[in-house]
């Protein structure tokens, strides 16, 4: 059995790949998060029940949370953020300080830890500016120079901390002794990735009756990535071996799709029958994005699987499901 440690393992992706990990067996997992998005709901429970997951509650932006922990660990997955264009706008300080402290004590921990391999989960933010300011080429490879437009807007707080998180786990795993593999994320979505994001808002637009419906950036492109592949690159760039300190793309890069596109199929699946308004995209949001991941499919043999038409449906159904169940909207 190995060990595992998801930190950050209750929110949309570390819970997907606890689900991932207790289905393909041989792990005891562990997940230490402080339940930010809300309460341990019955997805959480379920799998615990199921998998036998050992669940710790804690403040990663406190050392304390980590005295908790074992030191022995075979995987660690660093999954803790706080994410989303709404963050950065409302709370960019906070997001700065938590997300730095998060990056911060779980390097400390390690330094007294043995653990054999780590995976730090970064973001396609990191060189949005690349792309906007010097047409760097897309689809984009992982050895783009990471750049931001201007580092007074707040936009850009999340992106400073995931580079903070790079560089930092990098060297910490130079320095003390254990492996490190670095994940970019690009748009991962799907059922349950909270409200904070461009699909389940429009799914609440929608709802709403908004007509006409503003479509804010609808000429910028995007390559979405489902939370199924995003999980089985994750876990693969775990598994994979001679991948310390490598980076690697985890995302689409066959279906880059214009935003308007991707908004007006919602529509049809909701069956909207208004009209649309092109509007300006919101300050400080990249006008193309789409991976090269050719990376990942050499080494790690990562093969993303999911029609982002056929993913979008199942997305916009759990949302609307939910949504007209009268359950709460969480983070």
């Amino acid at each position: 059995m190995k060990k595992v440690l998801l930190i950050g393992g209750a929110g949309f992706i570390g819970l997907n790949i606890c689900k991932h990990l207790g289905e393909k067996g041989g792990y005891k997992i562990t997940i230490l998060d402080n339940f930010f998005r809300g309460k341990k709901d019955e997805v959480l429970t379920g799998l615990v029940n199921k998998y036998d997951i050992e669940v710790l509650t804690g403040d990663c932006t406190s050392p304390e949370a980590y005295l908790q922990l074992e030191k022995d660990f075979d995987q660690v997955y660093m999954l803790a953020s706080v994410v989303g264009v709404e963050y950065t706008q409302k709370i960019p300080e906070e997001l700065i300080r938590i997300n730095t402290a998060l990056i911060f004590n779980t390097l400390e921990w390690l330094k007294t830890a043995s653990v054999g391999k780590v995976v730090f989960t970064s973001t396609s933010e990191c060189y949005a500016g690349t792309v906007e300011q010097f047409d760097y080429t897309v689809p984009t490879p992982e050895e783009v120079p990471l750049c931001i437009d201007d580092i007074k807007h707040p936009r850009f707080t999340y992106a400073v901390t995931k580079m903070l998180g790079e560089s930092g786990f990098i060297q910490y795993s130079n320095a003390y002794g254990f492996e490190c593999t670095i994940v970019r994320y690009h748009n991962v979505y799907g059922p349950r990735m909270g409200f904070k994001h461009v699909i389940p808002q429009v799914v609440q637009r929608f709802l709403a009756k908004e007509d006409p419906f503003k479509l804010y950036g609808h000429d910028q492109t995007r390559s979405f990535n489902y939370i199924d592949d995003a999980v089985s690159g994750t876990v693969l760039a775990m598994e994979t071996e001679n991948t310390n300190g490598e980076i690697f793309h985890i995302g689409d890069d066959v279906a880059e799709i214009t935003i308007g596109e991707l908004v007006q199929y919602m529509g049809t699946l909701m069956n909207f029958e208004g009209t649309y308004e092109n509007v300006e995209a919101h300050s400080g949001s990249v006008s193309r994005r789409c991976p090269d991941v050719s990376k990942a499919r050499n080494v790690l043999s990562y093969s993303p699987k999911m029609d982002w038409k056929d993913g979008v449906k199942s997305t916009v159904n759990w949302y609307v499901d939910y949504l007209k169940s009268g359950k709460d909207v969480f983070e």
